[in-house]
């Protein structure tokens, strides 16, 4: 049985568009225009994914993201033309597994949809041949060790684990270290950074590991369509 894409936008041509697109890449869409439409109709229905406009009348994007995430852990990918690093943020802590700013690409909204819906497949091998040996703290990729710290071999774990999903560096740092203590974001980035240069000594043909302008950090993983 297929579920259908749930898009959430008021705008009747960015709404026509997205539907076209991914009607063409094998996908059933529904569409509602107004945030107050949203729970009846997810009472009713299961959709294999919401995409959720911000700027919606009746409620908004972030109070129904917060509200869906208490009752079903469907994926959400958020659409928005407020670029702005809160409301980013904000939106991914509140449960989201992607974010994409209008103006945007339809052919990278179908990605986008395709890489949620692909990591949330059960016994989905690994990507890249990545091996993450937890109880020994170690990680090969493509047969080849990675020489790695404890908080690079955590940080890698928790992106690896979730391609795609956007993480903020507050949630990096909660991973990093548990104790809470207060670190700066540049602690985060200064960890991303070594492990990317130890990825790229094993793969120097493809950066895994992508910066999100404004956000965090998010593992992309070689596989193919």
């Amino acid at each position: 049985m297929h579920h259908p894409i749930l898009i959430v936008e008021d705008e009747p041509k960015i709404a026509a568009l997205l539907g076209d697109y991914l009607h063409n890449a094998g996908f059933e869409t529904t569409h509602l225009d107004r945030g107050d439409q949203v729970e009846d109709w997810l009472a009713q229905h299961t959709p294999a994914l919401i995409l959720l406009d911000i700027m919606l009348p009746g409620k908004d994007g972030l109070e129904l993201c917060k509200s869906i995430r208490r009752r079903r852990d469907t994926p959400i990918i958020m659409v928005t033309a407020r670029v702005e690093e809160i409301d980013r943020l904000l939106g991914l802590e509140l449960g989201a597994d992607d974010y994409i700013c209008k103006p945007f690409s339809p052919r990278e909204v179908v990605a986008r949809v395709k890489t949620v819906l692909r990591r949330l497949q059960p016994g989905t091998a690994p990507a890249d041949d990545l091996s993450l040996d937890e109880a020994g703290y170690r990680a090969t990729i493509k047969g080849r060790q990675l020489d790695l710290t404890a908080v690079e071999f955590k940080l890698l774990k928790m992106l690896a684990d979730q391609p795609g999903r956007i993480f903020s560096r507050s949630q990096l740092m909660d991973t990093m270290y548990t104790d809470h203590r207060i670190v700066s974001d540049r602690t985060v980035d200064s960890h991303i950074k070594k492990l990317r240069k130890k990825i790229a000594e094993r793969v120097p043909e493809r950066e895994l590991i992508h910066s999100v302008y404004g956000v965090g950090y998010k593992y992309e993983a070689l596989v193919e369509d």
